[in-house]
């Protein structure tokens, strides 16, 4: 099979150029003397993915961190999300602040599992995450994950930790860092909800979640049960909570999942959702801000693979 191996060196604020020749050593042991392609710009990697798929690559190796290896995923779908090539296989090699597509496979604490699946036969289906909303330049924009999309606080906690400095380099506790001075500043809004097709009128939000793991924001535990391969997507809502009630109640129990039992967080499961708001308020998807609400999201089920050590049905 025909490999592509795609780099992005400015994953966690340069961590990961410098890990490179590591990197390059423990995939060349397993696939064997390869030429790698990398990243010069946000949203290379789609046009990189998408070149090597029409020369005919069928094994994506991403390395970098979410953000990379969901623009890798985008370069390999049509407009509908249906895979160009159904035998590609896309395989994300751990180097990123928080590595949650590698963490939900349990490649986080042994990431030479990683490699190993980067170079195996076997193949994961994994369900696929299509996200409608408004770009920052005004226009609809429409783009894919396998991750979460988030709106309202979780979402500008994010786009802060992306163009921090600083943040970054401290890897999984990154978003918990920056999260405090985000909160402390966030008011809730009125959110206009449906899930699969029904009005659920308005609530006044914090944040909220779709998910299609379980973990999030360097480890989290943002959605207990959601499974990335059942044909559903979780939500996740954080209610009317005062920002002291955010900060003090709600984000210390983030990290074992017990915040779904706190008085002003509820959950929720479908296929489908939609949000508006008369605020402006941010959209997430795995960890890149693409746009601002009204937002559509849907799962499509086993819409790509990942590479596997041992066949999963």
């Amino acid at each position: 099979m025909k490999t592509s191996v795609i780099v992005n060196r400015f994953a966690h604020k340069g961590g990961a150029g410098l890990r490179w020749p590591a990197i390059k050593a423990e995939l060349e042991k397993r696939l064997g003397p390869f030429e790698a392609q990398f990243t010069q710009a946000p949203g290379h990697a789609t046009q990189l993915a998408r070149a090597a798929l029409m020369s005919g690559a069928r094994r994506f190796v991403a390395v970098g961190g979410d953000g990379t290896v969901n623009e890798t995923l985008n370069g390999l779908l049509d407009p509908s999300g249906q895979l160009l090539a159904p035998e590609a296989v896309l395989c994300p090699i751990p180097a990123g602040t928080a590595n949650e597509l590698c963490r939900a496979l349990g490649h986080g604490a042994d990431p030479s599992k990683a490699y190993d699946a980067a170079a195996a036969t076997g193949r994961r289906a994994i369900d696929l995450v299509r996200v409608r909303c408004i770009g920052a330049e005004g226009r609809p924009v429409e783009r894919f994950g396998y991750l979460m999309a988030a709106i309202g606080a979780a979402a500008l906690v994010s786009q802060r930790t992306s163009q921090s400095r600083w943040a970054k380099k401290f890897g999984d506790v990154a978003y918990m860092l920056m999260a405090p001075a985000v909160i402390l500043g966030f008011r809730s809004r009125g959110v206009a909800i449906t899930v699969d097709g029904i009005d659920r009128g308005t609530s006044n939000l914090f944040t909220a979640l779709i998910a299609n793991t379980e973990n999030g924001g360097g480890g989290l535990r943002l959605a207990p049960g959601a499974a990335f391969d059942d044909g559903m997507l979780d939500l996740v809502e954080v209610g009317d909570v005062s920002r002291l009630g955010a900060l003090l109640g709600v984000m210390p129990r983030l990290a074992d999942g017990s915040h779904v039992g706190h008085p002003k967080v509820c959950t929720s499961r479908g296929r489908s959702f939609r949000f508006a708001s008369e605020v402006d308020t941010l959209v997430d998807l795995d960890g890149e801000t693409i746009g601002r609400l009204p937002l559509d999201v849907e799962v499509l089920p086993r819409g790509f693979a990942v590479g596997a050590v041992e066949p999963i049905p």
